[in-house]
């Protein structure tokens, strides 16, 4: 079972031919209109994680599966996906339009940290419902992309980072999103995004033969020279939970993923994810998810 789909498979599969450049960028970025990819003679798109990021305007009702839980579009929302996280979106109704662009990590090097922002980090929410004058003014957000994309300016990847950006900041805008984040000196905000870049770069799993580096908070603070109550206190003041909460998210998180997309057996699992006693792994899974491995696994296949 394939568990990433490349910017190769996306284009040999969805578009049926691969830019000519694509494996020479150094970050790769491009627009599509939604209609083209929705219909009753499209290609379905795999339950799969992505090696590259995605922001689609969504209008018409869908559902999205998103790593472990299922969301519903009623009307119209925009979905942040990224490279950590397995998904796939399949469309209720037959009235779909909307637009959506894809890029990779390198696309953004030096340019803004993308996964600083909620939409993006682990445990936040992707999917953002908007109204309908919202979808109006992204639309045009997403037109000027194509224009962008398509004229001869030098500098027009710099002008389709913004936008990309702009779509950002304007999700962000009809949420309630906490500020604490930012009122925290630097430090303390620096040693946050240290550690949850530290946490996702174990991610994804996609080998019997991979396993996490880390798996207590001591060993993260030894990672990032930083006593481990100091690591504590800072993650408890920029995102309310404790290392160690984050982290047991992070690891449920995968082993949802696994024994949902996977037919590893559940002592591969385990092993991968840094237990080394089977028992202790199941205890685990139990206590965060009130089932054992064996009956997710069953309940998710049924």
């Amino acid at each position: 079972m394939k568990l990433t789909e490349t910017l190769e498979d996306f284009y040999t599969i969805k578009v049926n031919g691969m830019p000519e450049n694509l494996k020479k960028e150094i970050g790769h970025f491009n627009v599509f209109k939604l209609d083209d990819f929705v219909g009753s003679i499209c290609k379905p798109f795999p339950y799969t994680r992505k090696d590259f990021y995605k922001i689609s305007l969504i209008i018409g009702k869908n559902k999205v599966h998103y790593a472990d839980k299922i969301s519903v579009i009623e009307d119209q929302a925009l979905f942040f996906a990224n490279p950590q996280i397995p998904y796939n979106w399949e469309q209720v109704d037959e009235n779909q339009t909307g637009f959506f662009c894809i890029f990779t990590d390198a696309f953004f090097s030096q340019y803004g940290n993308l996964k600083e922002y909620p939409l993006f980090q682990p445990g936040g929410n992707p999917i953002v419902p908007i109204s309908m004058e919202l979808a109006e003014s992204l639309k045009t957000v997403y037109l000027r992309m194509f224009d962008e994309i398509n004229s001869d300016y030098a500098f027009k990847y710099d002008v389709l980072r913004n936008l990309v950006f702009e779509i950002i900041h304007l999700a962000l805008k009809t949420q309630t999103v906490t500020t604490s984040l930012y009122s925290k000196s630097n430090a303390t905000i620096r040693i946050s995004s240290l550690f949850l870049e530290l946490l996702e770069r174990q991610f994804p799993i996609e080998s019997i033969t991979q396993q996490v580096n880390f798996r207590s908070p001591s060993e993260y603070a030894n990672q990032l020279n930083v006593h481990v109550n100091h690591l504590n206190k800072a993650l408890k003041e920029t995102t309310g939970k404790t290392t160690s909460q984050i982290i047991s998210e992070r690891i449920v998180q995968e082993a949802m993923i696994l024994l949902k997309q996977t037919n590893w057996n559940i002592n591969e699992i385990a092993w991968c994810l840094g237990f080394e006693e089977l028992s202790h792994f199941i205890n685990f899974f139990k206590k965060n998810v009130q089932v054992s491995p064996k009956n997710y696994r069953l309940t998710e296949i049924v």
